[in-house]
């Protein structure tokens, strides 16, 4: 929080609120506590004057390694074109990722965007982040096992990149409900006269 300071968030919620949230998706898996620690710190060396030294001699080498493990994919994010080969990035950020919990970090630090992703004005960076989430992100959380994440990253980016559709696809759903609640209903009753009805008996 201190070193967050007065940062925001496109949402106007303080910065700080981010990490904190990230920590929280993490606490539903729960990850060791350098994960945890890990999460709440996981952008202060990119965006804040904290250096990798300073979270080491704070908070040991294990967290210090972790952190900067997570700026590394945040700055290949950064400077990578994302969807031109999307496959090649997923096996570099595999490659790269010495510890599966820089990959969880990195994955609900993405979800928590994800989930917030409507406060970002420009309608083609939403775009732009939801398809990288699609081609990059979600693959990844498969891959790693992580199904939950993977499932909740698609359903967020099919929403940004086609909102028409998945509107579509929702009135369907709920007529569908509506009227299999009908049949339920039907044979529910079926059932239940017929389980009434006396059984006749022959001698």
């Amino acid at each position: 929080m201190r070193m967050h300071g007065s940062q925001k968030r496109a949402s106007g919620d303080p910065y700080f609120a981010h990490p904190i949230e990230v920590a929280g998706i993490l606490t539903e898996y729960r990850l060791d506590t350098a994960t945890i620690v890990t999460a709440l710190l996981h952008d202060v060396i990119e965006d804040t004057p904290v250096t990798r030294p300073d979270i080491e001699q704070i908070f040991g080498h294990e967290i210090a390694e972790l952190v900067e493990g997570v700026t590394k994919l945040s700055r290949l994010e950064l400077s990578a074109e994302h969807l031109r080969q999307a496959e090649n990035l997923r096996k570099f950020i595999l490659a790269i990722s010495k510890d599966v919990r820089v990959l969880m970090v990195k994955l609900a630090d993405r979800l928590h965007n994800m989930r917030t992703l409507g406060y970002i004005p420009k309608q083609a960076k939403r775009e732009r982040i939801a398809r990288e989430t699609l081609d990059i992100y979600a693959p990844l959380a498969r891959s790693i096992g992580v199904h939950r994440i993977c499932t909740e990253l698609e359903e967020l980016a099919f929403q940004h990149l086609n909102p028409m559709a998945r509107a579509a696809l929702i009135r369907r759903l709920e007529t569908l409900r509506a009227a299999q609640g009908t049949a339920v209903a039907m044979v529910s009753s079926e059932i239940s006269a017929r389980v009434e009805t006396p059984i006749a008996t022959t001698h």
